[in-house]
């Protein structure tokens, strides 16, 4: 089956999450490649099998070869530790999941492969390259591009909401989500990727160190009974995937950062992966 006709009959069963970001109405029907709302507003899945749901072209800084970068370090088992965790979270029955800011969708994949693929996925992102590269995982996932302040899915249409090292929108997040559904956010701590940052900047500069407590703080403020779960290991890195290490992160586009020497990068033989979970509950 093609990506198109697979990515159609995933939307086909579920019909009833998806609703017009321009209108907010439910789509009526999928006729042949074109997605119609009530109000009569048409979209058409590309030949890459995903729906572009934003006026714009979905470019951002984060372009092909650092989504390729990241996948190598997540298929290598970068965050394995970190998926494995969230899944221990979740119901063991069927849910459907949200994946905010999915990228690439490696950990998404990852994801499915623990759970079976039970789940009825869905992934977005605002990156055309991220998305394109998520559609060619064999999974049975859908993908789209779309904005996080306008998401194009229906009221209480998600049991999760999975949001990975990118940026939160609690009002639409609590929009889509069932009653009593999950919202789990992962973040990183002090100490994350400690070593890169380290090598690319001085002690001086603001990047050399991390806080996230006002993250913290206003997720608490939104979800007040959220439980904080840590998640701390090294994570030993391939000879063959150290530049791609520096590659798949924004550490290494910073004003002042250092370009690293042949014997820094050979010296880098380990990374920490510090972070929290944090999980709040509508």
């Amino acid at each position: 089956m093609k990506k198109i006709e697979r990515a159609e009959n995933l939307v086909q069963s579920r019909l009833e999450l998806f609703q017009c970001p321009v209108c907010h109405h439910r789509y009526l029907n999928l006729t042949g490649n074109t997605l119609v709302c009530e109000k009569g507003h048409a979209i058409d899945f590309n030949r890459h099998g995903y729906l572009h749901f934003l006026n714009t072209q979905g470019t951002t800084e984060y372009d092909r070869a650092m989504f390729i970068s990241r996948r190598k370090l997540l298929s290598a088992g970068l965050f394995k530790p970190i998926i494995e965790r969230i899944n221990q979270l979740l119901p063991t029955t069927p849910q459907t999941i949200l994946d905010v800011g999915t990228g690439e969708g490696t950990p998404l994949a990852q994801l499915a492969s623990l759970r079976k693929e039970r789940d009825f996925y869905v992934g977005f992102d605002i990156s055309k390259p991220g998305i394109t590269l998520a559609t060619q995982l064999n999974m049975k996932a859908f993908f789209c591009i779309a904005d996080l302040r306008q998401l194009p899915f229906t009221d209480q249409s998600f049991d999760t909401v999975l949001e990975l090292f990118s940026p939160s929108d609690y009002q639409e997040f609590n929009r889509v989500l069932k009653e009593n559904g999950l919202l789990i956010k992962v973040i990183p701590n002090a100490d994350y990727l400690l070593e890169l940052r380290h090598l690319l900047y001085g002690n001086e500069d603001q990047h050399y160190h991390y806080d996230n407590s006002k993250v913290l703080e206003l997720f608490k403020k939104h979800y007040p009974d959220a439980q904080v779960l840590r998640v701390r290991y090294q994570f030993d890195l391939p000879n063959d995937l150290i530049t791609d290490m520096v590659k798949m992160t924004p550490m290494s586009w910073g004003k002042n950062a250092q370009q690293l020497t042949d014997d820094e990068l050979t010296n880098f033989h380990s990374i920490t992966v510090d972070v929290s979970l944090l999980v709040g509950k509508k």
